[in-house]
């Protein structure tokens, strides 16, 4: 089976968004055995829209399209596609209701234009779409099958692989279950990591590996086909024995979790608590362990201390030492997570200060970043020398803070059986 992705919208030509879907399904298609060959990108136009599916008609077998199932006028994907395959729409009852009970618990009044979001193409098998409005659908004209998908990420990606990607495995011939294990790493690139597992990737049968890059971070899904779950999890343990001997030591977290989720939960589980004083990154640290359910049980809360005056009034962090040492230094960073450990009375106390660049910063090239965390019996640091934009770098200061704590709690073995 071949397929394409034809995402919709005006704002990818724009520039004004990333096609991360494209790059998702793929990866979830290759798991199925599904080859995609083009990744077709359509503004919100009919017309074009229109001859974008007969072109893609000619040369795959599957097209999926994401994008323009929304309420607006510019959501055209699933009318064009009704007229181009002379079928209709219709309102599915179950996506309607959903619609209007959102509405119900908002306190806001549903527009006629909202229900728009309920109509599928008729004869289509309905994705629910549990994370938004509009459903997505499995429409099969002919000898050609179409999927529709939302287009935001966080409502696409959870509906392919709960619902799409059953439908399409039996699509595609395979009627057995097929099982993903991923595998989350951090403190290696890409290049190496795939370096070091080149024999394993190279001779991959099944599971299935397929290796992914995000910012500081690195992942690799194990897909395994098999007759019964426990053949499928028999593989995947395999696969994961052999990660494990060649990488174990980055590997921290698997499947949805992240560094800041593994750390959270680490620190609730153990009932262990945490206190942050923080430069460069003003406060983000303690902002994203403020997003994790139930984090309040942990995090007792911390300072922003950006200029050395509030290093000294909110910390007592010695002037001789910030003068001496200066506020980029090894030595202020330990001195920041000592004093907010001691100022909170936690667990933890972590110290972050830097240069977020991209100009210098007390005699320091921006990127450079100390991270430090106390604890009872010691104090870690780290040297971070990042070439990042501004932000990106204070982002990974406080990715890299994070996965220490991880390391510091004990997650040296991160599955937590």
């Amino acid at each position: 089976m071949k397929a394409e992705i034809i995402a919709v919208g005006s704002e990818l030509l724009l520039g004004q968004i990333n096609n991360t879907n494209a790059r998702y399904i793929s990866a979830g298609l290759a798991e199925l055995g599904i080859s995609v060959h083009f990744h077709t990108v359509v503004g919100d136009n009919a017309g074009r829209l229109e001859e974008a599916i007969r072109i893609a008609e000619s040369r795959s077998d599957l097209l999926i399209f994401t994008g323009g199932l929304g309420p607006t006028k510019d959501d055209l994907t699933k009318e064009t596609i009704a007229r181009h395959a002379g079928t209709r729409l219709v309102y599915d009852d179950e996506a309607l209701t959903s619609i209007r009970a959102w509405f119900d618990r908002m306190g806001r009044e549903m527009t006629d234009n909202n229900k728009k979001q309920a109509l599928i193409l008729e004869g289509a098998a309905v994705l629910q779409n549990h994370h938004g409005m509009a459903p997505g659908m499995l429409f099969t004209g002919g000898n050609r099958h179409y999927l529709l998908l939302p287009g935001p990420p966080k409502e696409m990606e959870p509906m392919f692989t709960a619902q799409a990607k059953p439908l399409l495995a039996r699509l595609a011939g395979f009627t057995g279950p097929i099982a993903s294990r991923v595998f989350r790493f951090y403190g290696i690139g890409e290049a190496e990591l795939e370096h070091r597992m080149s024999d394993l990737l190279d001779n991959q049968t099944n599971p299935t590996l397929a290796p992914l890059a995000s910012d500081g971070e690195v992942t690799i899904r194990a897909t395994a086909k098999a007759d019964t779950v426990e053949e499928a999890a028999r593989l995947l343990d395999g696969a994961e024995a052999e990660i494990r001997r060649i990488a174990g030591q980055y590997l921290y977290g698997y499947d949805d979790e992240t560094l800041v989720s593994k750390a959270a939960s680490l620190l609730i589980g153990n009932g262990l608590t945490i206190s942050a004083a923080e430069s460069l990154t003003a406060g983000l640290f303690m902002s994203e362990l403020a997003e994790q359910p139930g984090i309040s049980a942990a995090l007792a809360g911390g300072v922003v201390t950006y200029t050395a005056d509030a290093k000294q009034k909110q910390l007592g962090i010695p002037s001789a030492l910030l003068e001496e040492k200066g506020v980029v230094s090894e030595e202020t960073a330990s001195a920041m997570a000592k004093a907010v450990r001691e100022k909170f009375g936690t667990d933890y106390g972590v110290g972050l200060t830097g240069a977020a660049g991209p100009d210098p910063h007390d005699g320091k090239p921006g990127g450079t970043v100390w991270v430090a965390i106390a604890s009872g019996k010691e104090v870690r640091t780290r040297e971070l020398l990042l070439s990042g934009m501004r932000n990106t770098n204070r982002i990974r200061a406080v990715k890299s803070a994070m996965h220490m704590l991880i390391r510091m709690i004990g997650a040296t073995s991160v599955r937590q059986d």
